[in-house]
């Protein structure tokens, strides 16, 4: 009897033992960063926080919560830290309550910390992280109250990340929420935030003074869509914001309808703000109910007539994803 007892007690040891090492295996597997499909940057997201399907991070709508990631050349990262003002935060709506220097290893970063002010009030964080060859700038909020996420959930999260190397054009093409059929022979250089695009025509992947077509192709991030009557207002106020354009003067500014979407365009003159290149830009804008498309094309005056019917023949083959 002692023996079998022996065993019993043997036995059960063995199961809790194996118990634990299943466990602890599965913690171990828990803590492995996440990474959104085709970024460079992941964390360990908060509990019941799932991939984004609108945007490059994290999000949970039960808990109005939300971790996004926009990946950034190296050399941005001391100008973006110096930036990151009490000032500067507070006239994008954020007042700081915390300041920490990070060592992730051996990166270096920045984590800030306070709340939203606003129509929309709740906790939001802002860090910055140097890698070799990437800037990852990580913004995270939580809406509301208190409830939902604590702030140390939040922290943690945040202070898990992890970055890895270049993933290949095609495959960040291939995660952004939309998909374009015809190119009109242009080429994808870079893909920004998980949902906007460059494209070129040319050799050159850094264009200066134009000197290349190009265009940018962005889908809106948690932005409202502006009513049908307040559209064109709102297109004008876009092209205007675009800060590497100076002396826009408008030359045809039309609202329609296409593929069951409402639609509104402006084509322009103007000038490359650092090199005082003349230039013609053309913005397209699709609108649906809950998100909107932007596209913004620019390419040298004496290449109007070859390029602006391109840019439309790019937008106009443009597919959102569900």
């Amino acid at each position: 009897m002692h023996a079998a007892f022996v065993g019993r007690a043997s036995m059960k040891g063995f199961a809790a033992a194996a118990l634990g090492l299943i466990l602890s295996a599965q913690a171990v597997f828990a803590a492995e960063p996440v990474f959104p499909p085709a970024s460079r940057i992941g964390l360990v997201p908060p509990e019941d926080m799932i991939v984004s399907k609108r945007f490059s991070g994290f999000e949970s709508e039960e808990k109005a919560a939300a971790i996004n990631f926009v990946e950034m050349p190296a050399a941005a990262y001391g100008q973006l830290v110096n930036g990151l003002t009490k000032d500067a935060l507070k006239r994008q709506g954020m007042s700081e309550t915390s300041r920490e220097t990070l060592k992730l290893g051996n990166r270096t970063g920045v984590l800030i910390g306070g709340t939203m002010a606003g129509p929309v009030q709740g906790r939001k964080w802002v860090m910055v992280v140097k890698d070799e060859d990437l800037t990852a700038l990580v913004i995270a909020q939580v809406r509301g109250g208190q409830d939902g996420y604590s702030d140390t959930e939040m922290q943690n999260a945040l202070k898990s990340i992890a970055l890895r190397g270049p993933v290949s054009i095609e495959e960040q093409i291939s995660a952004l929420p939309f998909r374009l059929g015809d190119k009109a022979g242009f080429r994808p250089v870079r893909v920004m935030s998980g949902n906007s695009v460059l494209f070129t025509d040319g050799p050159q992947d850094t264009i200066k003074a134009v000197e290349q077509p190009m265009f940018i192709m962005a889908a809106t991030i948690n932005v409202p869509v502006p009513p049908a009557e307040r559209r064109s207002q709102f297109a004008h106020a876009a092209l205007n914001s675009n800060q590497i354009l100076k002396d826009i003067k408008v030359e045809r500014s039309e609202s329609f309808r296409f593929k069951g979407q409402d639609w509104h365009e402006i084509v322009a003159r103007a000038v490359e703000a650092e090199s005082g290149q003349p230039i013609v830009v053309m913005q397209t804008i699709r609108f649906e109910p809950d998100r909107y498309v932007r596209m913004v094309g620019l390419t040298r005056v004496e290449q109007r007539d070859q390029n602006l019917p391109r840019f439309r023949a790019v937008i106009d083959g443009l597919e959102m994803n569900p």
